[in-house]
């Protein structure tokens, strides 16, 4: 199996985040990619760099403003605010005042859902390089791999069209499932990070030809809180597309595998031609979110779980914070997904 990466990756790295009122460590940096990255080498049989990625498929999938404000607004914003280190907005639009205005702090909030999602002046060079690695290995499958994977960050599943969200800029997985939907008649994405992909979920939540199927933690406790609830099916022709498995906060191997076990029959059941599986490791009883307490061992009997749907996988990387264990689990999955699916 090949993996792909791109150092730009390596890039935009924030030093802080907004909890509870204070300003307190970030954990989406780039230490977690060294970890995962030192790990690929040792359960995955060659690292390549991507080829620029196709703005014809980022475009189809994100807004043109948007877009255009990730790749200018951090210069705006340091003009503007010249001692200010990162762009991190301090207002946002709600369900009651949704217009785009044409002032800078105004559109930063548009554009930036949250405090966790700043820009920095290499955010753009960063999240371009994740989004390549995801088209990257996502046509290499295309092209007959049974298997690749893409070492993606900034992560991207929180991403919406016209907005960033939970660290995630690019939606890496949705930019994967449409660009296999040029070759492909279905395709699942099958999202095994312990947050909702919230992001994912509206990007085609009206839509037959894509399934999103998310297993998280119970969003009533975790985030993104909003979304991710079980009644959550879809709308108009993507009724039933839309499978939300949400496990109470703690759970361990059983229930998690369970709820995965149960995202398999239903993608096994639409019968994709292809599978985008956002592999989040944050599921982990070391993650630093303490969500969930799955395993090591529980990472590996779920990499065989999924592998032995012998289905074409782009396996695309979401979450996964810092822990003694975070490479080790990535590991135990590629392992065991790759001893199932003979990749």
């Amino acid at each position: 199996m090949i993996t792909y990466f791109h150092p730009a990756e390596l890039g935009h790295h924030v030093r802080t985040r907004l909890y509870g009122g204070s300003l307190i460590e970030a954990v989406e940096i780039p230490d977690r990619l060294k970890a995962l990255h030192d790990a690929a080498k040792l359960c995955t049989d060659e690292f390549v760099q991507p080829a620029p990625a196709d703005m014809g498929v980022i475009a189809e999938v994100h807004d043109a403003g948007y877009l255009d404000f990730l790749k200018t607004g951090y210069a705006a914003w340091k003009e503007r605010f010249p001692d200010s280190l990162e762009l991190r907005p301090s207002l946002h639009p709600n369900a009651y005042m949704r217009r785009l205005p044409d002032d800078l702090l105004g559109r930063a909030g548009y554009f930036i859902a949250d405090g966790a999602s700043v820009l920095l002046e290499d955010t753009w060079e960063a999240t371009i390089a994740s989004a390549a690695s995801a088209l990257a290995a996502t046509q290499k499958v295309l092209d007959g791999e049974v298997a690749a994977y893409a070492l993606c960050r900034p992560p991207g599943h929180h991403a919406y069209r016209d907005m960033a969200c939970g660290y995630c800029f690019l939606n890496n997985g949705a930019l994967a499932a449409t660009l296999a939907r040029r070759a492909a008649g279905r395709v699942t994405i099958l999202d095994v990070d312990v947050h909702h992909g919230n992001g994912t979920q509206t990007l085609f939540y009206d839509r037959a030809d894509v399934q999103t199927i998310s297993v998280h933690a119970d969003p009533r406790t975790t985030y993104p809180f909003y979304a991710g609830y079980a009644d959550e099916r879809g709308e108009g022709a993507g009724e039933g597309c839309n499978l939300n498995l949400p496990v109470d906060v703690g759970s361990g191997d059983a229930v998690y595998l369970a709820a995965v076990k149960a995202g398999i029959d239903a993608a096994e059941k639409f019968s994709p031609d292809v599978v985008v599986l956002a592999l989040g490791l944050d599921a982990s009883e070391a993650d630093p979110f303490a969500c969930t307490k799955v395993t090591s061992e529980g990472f590996a009997h779920m990499g065989e779980m999924l592998g032995a749907m012998k289905k074409p996988t782009a396996i695309i990387q979401e979450g996964g914070y810092p822990s003694p264990i975070l490479g080790d689990n990535l590991i135990r999955f590629m392992n065991g997904f790759r001893a199932a699916s003979g990749a």
